[in-house]
Parts: C-alpha cells; structure tokens; sequence
C-alpha cells in the first residue's frame, strides 16, 4: 500500500522515482545468534566429518537472513540521517536543506524520491556501502 502512495505522491509533485537493486542483499546482513552448518559441498575436510563451520554472516535460506538484512540496512539508513516511519517500517524519509527525500524499501530493491540532488548523494552513498544496481 505504502508503495502506491509514493508513486501517487510522485505524480503530484512532479517528482522522478528512482529505484536501486540491493545485490545479494541477504550476505549483507551480520547474524548475532551462534549458526553452524556443516561443511559446504567442496571444502570437506575428509579427516574432520564431524566438524562443522560457523557463520558470521547471513546467508540465503537462512531464517535469520531477512532479519539481519533489515537491521544492517535499518542501522545504514538512520547512520545517513533517515527517519523510519512509525506507520510503516519499510518507509524512510529526511528533510535536508529543506528538501525532502523519501526512500521505500521493498525487499531487494530501494524506491527513492524526493529532491533530485539529494537522491543522487543517497545512490552515491548506498553504492559504497552495498554493491548496488541502478534501476534508473
């Protein structure tokens, strides 16, 4: 629902939406609970079956990942001055200038609108931290 608001809000200000794709967003996110797997197929260690490894980062198929995602891309967000709205956890916006910038977040990909400026810094800004593909 929250996305269709934004595009509404887009086509009244006269607004460009923009979107970005989180490139393998889920190995991004920092587990805080002890996971171990056993060994992945190709780095056995045939003298140790019994060993397994631990993660230290989240992986696909993980049930934590979509949480470690959320919370290292919450933590980002708000380091870059965003306010998460109370309404919907997925909606950030700042005010910079006097210019607003909406970001929306929706699994893998980010919606950003708002001041053209401030998009360009947020997209500069996100691509050093994630590696990220430009939607346009």
């Amino acid at each position: 629902m929250t996305i269709h608001l934004i595009i509404a809000l887009v086509a009244l200000q006269g607004w460009n939406l923009h979107e970005m794709d989180v490139k393998t967003m889920f190995l991004h996110g920092l587990i805080k609970e002890k996971v171990y797997v056993g060994q992945p197929e190709g780095f056995e260690i045939y003298d140790r079956k019994s060993h397994v490894c631990r993660l230290k980062k989240a992986l696909y198929g993980l049930k934590q990942a979509p949480q470690a995602w959320y919370e290292r891309i919450d933590s980002y967000l708000t380091k870059l001055g965003f306010t998460r709205s109370e309404a919907d956890p997925n909606l950030y916006f700042k005010v910079e200038d006097d210019k607003p910038l909406i970001l929306v977040l929706y699994v893998d990909d980010l919606f950003l609108t708002g001041a053209n400026p401030l998009i360009h810094k947020c997209k500069r800004e996100m691509a050093s931290e994630f590696e990220m593909k430009d939607q346009g």
